[in-house]
């Protein structure tokens, strides 16, 4: 059953009579542990209909590329797939999303709809709300404790979010089971006009940046999130509490992109996590951390700050500091070109960004010196927040997520203290080469992504 406080409705229409009960799916790109889905699932068997699940293909995602299309892509197979063992069929039609939802909504009943917490996402909840003719209900599957719930402001720090977090996640770390689908047989015959059966061929037909190019690393859909998760329970997990930090072994889940695109519930990761018999307490515990409080203190962030990718979102005294330092003596100093083409005289922060430009994803710890050198690299500190933006959301499967906008604004203070003061930082934490050489294996590291990119290259060049 879907908890009561996961759901919001959208408008006071009343409920027209129609022929279906329509998912207009968006953030929650998955079948498995959906609860927008169980809604509608639910909604429809009370009403005696079939459920028909929408979505809508854009070709103008905002700052999407063909990587990130390629994934979603490999995704909504999965999508369409599961949902057809269910007996329910998948609408998939070119346009903006909120323009194929109303248009799917004419004949609904109903609408159910997942929820997204960027501001593109808010404007097409927004707009299906004022343009549906039917009653739009809300139902938010992309976190573990519901973002109102825990929070009515903008969170100082995980330390300010974390004992509100902790004081409603046991109600809400339950498995959410498959409803029975009454009314399979009666679904209406809709017509798709993207066939998501072979994402390739549904990639060339979509006018999108060409410019950076898809992955061998990951692959998208639901199948591949959950092998993704069991590999990382049962071979990585023991020692994570430890070893997460060290770039060289990447003991990570690697789910990032999956949770990014709504391919896999956080619930149900944490649910599998809390179940497993691999690694310790502390291992457990360590990993909660990072996927639930630091994950929805992100998802905080974007949804209680208007413009959560401008500089001028950062903390006050970050700003300031930042401010007063902004003419200290910079050397070297690097254009965004010699940044987004590793050219720098750092090898350990070239390999860092030749991870991410050949695979879509960089070590956690790696993702922080990169932006913190960045910082140190450019003349001004609203250029390197814009340049640090840019690239993050240009190759990271990840990127354009609440967590890639939180993270790029961490590393020029959000969601931090002040530090001993130090040249062109000012007060915003600093990391250097050294602490990397002293902390980490950060030789075998560099050897590591060498590997990667060759693998990367190697797949790019088969036929």
């Amino acid at each position: 059953m879907v908890e009561t406080e996961r759901i919001r409705h959208l408008n006071d229409q009343p409920e027209q009579d129609g022929r279906y009960v329509l998912y207009w799916m968006q953030q929650s790109q998955r079948v498995r542990a959906n609860p927008a889905l169980e809604l509608a699932v639910a909604a429809a068997n009370e009403r005696g209909l079939p459920v028909v699940v929408g979505f809508g293909l854009t070709d103008d995602y905002p700052e999407a590329n063909a990587r990130h299309y390629a994934f979603m892509l490999q995704g909504l197979r999965d999508v369409r797939d599961r949902l057809a063992q269910r007996g329910i069929p998948f609408v998939v039609r070119r346009g903006s999303p909120e323009r194929v939802a109303v248009d799917l909504a004419r004949e609904a009943a109903l609408v159910v709809c997942d929820r997204g917490y960027l501001r593109h996402q808010k404007q097409w909840r927004e707009h299906v709300a004022r343009a549906a003719p039917t009653r739009v209900v809300q139902v938010e599957g992309d976190v573990v404790v519901p973002l109102d719930l825990a929070s009515s402001k903008r969170e100082y720090a995980a330390r300010t979010l974390r004992p509100k977090i902790h004081r409603h996640w046991d109600r809400f770390l339950v498995d959410l089971e498959d409803t029975d689908v009454a009314a399979a047989a009666d679904a209406p015959e809709l017509d798709s006009d993207v066939d998501v059966g072979d994402w390739q061929a549904a990639l060339a037909t979509l006018k999108v940046d060409r410019s950076v190019a898809p992955v061998g690393r990951f692959h998208g859909g639901e199948a591949e999130a959950e092998r993704r998760l069991r590999a990382f329970l049962d071979d990585r997990f023991d020692g994570y509490a430890e070893g997460r930090s060290e770039p060289a072994t990447w003991q990570c889940s690697h789910l990032s992109p999956y949770l990014h695109f709504g391919q896999i519930s956080p619930v149900m990761v944490a649910r599998t996590a809390q179940q497993t018999r691999r690694g310790r307490g502390e291992d457990r515990a360590a990993f909660l951390e990072e996927l639930i409080v630091r994950r929805e203190l992100a998802a905080n962030y974007v949804n209680f700050t208007a413009d959560y990718d401008r500089y001028d979102a950062l903390p006050d005294w970050a700003q300031k500091t930042l401010d007063r330092h902004r003419r200290d003596p910079r050397a070297p100093v690097y254009a965004p070109d010699q940044l987004e083409a590793a050219a720098t005289d750092d090898a350990y922060w070239n390999a860092a960004m030749r991870e991410m430009t050949a695979t879509g994803f960089m070590h956690n710890m790696m993702r922080m010196y990169w932006g913190k050198m960045i910082l140190k690299w450019t003349e001004q500190p609203e250029a390197a927040f814009d340049t640090a933006l840019r690239l993050n959301n240009r190759f990271f499967l990840d990127g354009r997520d609440a967590n890639s906008f939180t993270g790029v604004a961490w590393c020029f203070g959000l969601h931090d203290r002040p530090w001993p003061e130090r040249p062109i930082f000012g007060t915003v934490r600093s990391m250097t080469a050294g602490g990397l050489e002293r902390k980490f294996r950060i030789g075998d590291y560099v050897k590591a992504v060498d590997r990667l990119v060759e693998a990367e290259a190697s797949a790019e060049s088969r036929p």
